[in-house]
């Protein structure tokens, strides 16, 4: 593709010769000649003098230096280099495509429904009273528990397990081992200090456009429900506990944990490895930052850290603060020292 026809396709100001051939995208520091890159962190500026890439997507403000002898490097202009580098992605790869059919070896219910064009892979179980919509592709070894409803345009990839009863929108993505409404953790005490499993009968709820990635489980409810809004992206390992609510458009990163009936408001941010006691909130727009500890409400707009989660400004104090303890700590002892002498 010709530069000038990529920058026309994605809106971007073109600064460079549009006939350059553009053959593929590539990361700033691996890109070569007949790539396009993008900068969009001020971590990789330094690369941009001297990748070996064709152009890059830049900030409108951004100037180009580059090292000696190498070639001149086209700027395609935008105001988010990384979500036209994402576009452009597109432009440059074929997605798979997988024909509509059944697997012989998948087994299906009598009384389950399957929307045109989908594709059942090879050792997937669907169960009765299952309805999938339009255009669904389960890869292989899917399974489908009974009476559950799942939209159009769905992707299950290998090992995923959707539970009994749950609902799932369109254009949802289950990346592999991801299980959707396994049993919450819910157990009472009995009088002879044993523990009685409580039934776990209420579903999971997943909206349009969630995403979830591999190997993360979304618990099912006692009562009530366990809801993913529209639009929420969820990475690997993270627990979503039994009732919990995670917000339109919400990233919860790899490792996060939710205990029981966290309600986690739209558009925030949670950090690999954030834990979050139960029953609590986190307002719109929140961010908590990595490994901390949740053990209260989160304000709307917030930007918590560290355990106990508080706001980031402060837990920088007390960090700072903390690395010179052991020095005060000595300074406390001479000070009380010289305070204890016999006048």
């Amino acid at each position: 593709m010709k530069l000038g026809e990529l920058a026309a396709r994605l809106g971007c100001k073109l600064d460079g010769v549009e006939t350059v051939e553009i053959r593929g995208v590539a990361g700033i520091e691996s890109a070569k000649a007949g790539d396009v890159t993008f900068l969009s962190n001020p971590k990789y500026f330094r690369e941009l003098a001297k990748t070996l890439a064709s152009a890059v997507f830049l900030d409108e403000k951004v100037v180009i230096e580059r090292g000696p002898g190498l070639p001149p490097l086209a700027a395609l202009r935008s105001k988010n280099p990384y979500f036209d580098f994402a576009r452009a992605i597109e432009l440059f790869t074929a997605p798979v495509a997988y024909a509509p059919g059944i697997h012989p070896s998948a087994v299906v219910a009598k009384s389950a429904k399957i929307g045109q064009g989908a594709h059942i892979g090879p050792y997937c179980f669907v169960d009765e009273g299952v309805e999938i919509g339009r255009n669904a592709v389960l890869h292989s070894l899917v399974t489908i528990y009974r009476n559950t409803r799942i939209g159009d345009d769905f992707f299950a990839h290998s090992q995923t397990v959707v539970r009994e009863g749950c609902t799932i929108g369109n254009r949802v993505i289950l990346q592999n081992g991801a299980v959707i409404g396994g049993d919450g953790f819910g157990f009472a005490k009995r009088p002879d200090g044993r523990w009685h499993k409580i039934m776990q009968y209420a579903p999971v709820v997943i909206e349009d456009d969630v995403e979830i990635q591999a190997n993360s489980c979304i618990d099912r409810a006692t009562v009530g429900e366990t809801r993913i809004r529209r639009g929420a992206k969820i990475d690997d390992l993270v627990l979503v506990g039994h009732a919990c609510e995670v917000g339109e458009d919400a990233i919860v990163c790899g490792q996060v944990g939710l205990a029981g009936s966290t309600r986690v408001g739209n558009n925030c941010i949670l950090a690999g490895q954030v834990g979050s006691a139960g029953h609590l909130e986190i307002g719109d727009g929140a961010t908590v930052t990595s490994q901390s500890g949740i053990p209260s409400d989160v304000p709307p707009g917030a930007l918590y850290s560290g355990y106990p989660a508080m706001e980031n400004k402060l837990w920088l104090r007390v960090m700072a603060a903390l690395k010179n303890l052991p020095e005060m700590q000595k300074t406390l002892r001479r000070v009380v020292k010289e305070l204890d002498r016999p006048e």
